[in-house]
């Protein structure tokens, strides 16, 4: 029997309620209608402050050791960050300089972002992609990012974005063995 897709998101928002985490499991929620995966939500804010009291891996609590083996073990990475003063948050960030230089060349990384406004959504390609690239990951070429407006209550309610979370997702189907993808039952 084929093993389901391990997919990990590192969600690096530090609230909760949180819109980038209701991207995020919006997001998984199409990738698994499309393959056999499951997937394991990492949210920054449940671990910041020991992450930010560790200046190298050795340093960092074992709960910690064991989500940056996650992100390293990934089959795909779904990496989202909201957007503050411009970047995504320095929490976010320092997670990712703990992790091994090589452990990420040629991985899939779905990128994600949230914001106040539209004005926020080049983030991805300019802030979260050249990130990313240093790793030698394998960026996917469509980010997905959703502003305040396309959430009511926690949730993703805007039709663009929800069509946007679609074709992230068949975009992605692609990269992975038949043998994880599913068909995808349409309503008629």
């Amino acid at each position: 029997m084929t093993q389901p897709l391990n997919i990990v998101a590192v969600v690096g928002s530090t609230y909760q309620p949180s819109r980038t985490r209701a991207l995020v499991e919006a997001l998984a929620a199409e990738l698994e209608q499309r393959l056999l995966a499951r997937t394991r939500i990492l949210q920054v804010g449940d671990f910041a402050r020991p992450l930010g009291q560790a200046l190298s891996r050795e340093e960092l609590p074992a709960g910690i050791e064991e989500h940056l083996q996650a992100i390293e073990s990934a089959g795909l990475l779904i990496a989202a960050a909201p957007v503050y003063r411009g970047s995504f948050p320095g929490h976010f960030k320092h997670l990712f300089d703990l992790v091994g230089q090589e452990a990420l060349v040629g991985k899939p990384v779905l990128l994600a972002a949230t914001g106040g406004s539209d004005r926020h959504a080049l983030v991805l390609e300019h802030q979260l992609r050249p990130l990313f690239g240093f790793f030698q990951a394998l960026t996917l070429p469509i980010g997905v990012y959703g502003a305040n407006a396309d959430f009511e209550n926690y949730r993703v309610t805007s039709p663009a974005l929800q069509a946007r979370l679609q074709l992230a997702a068949e975009r992605a189907v692609p990269l992975f063995d038949a043998g994880l993808r599913r068909p995808l039952l349409r309503a008629a």
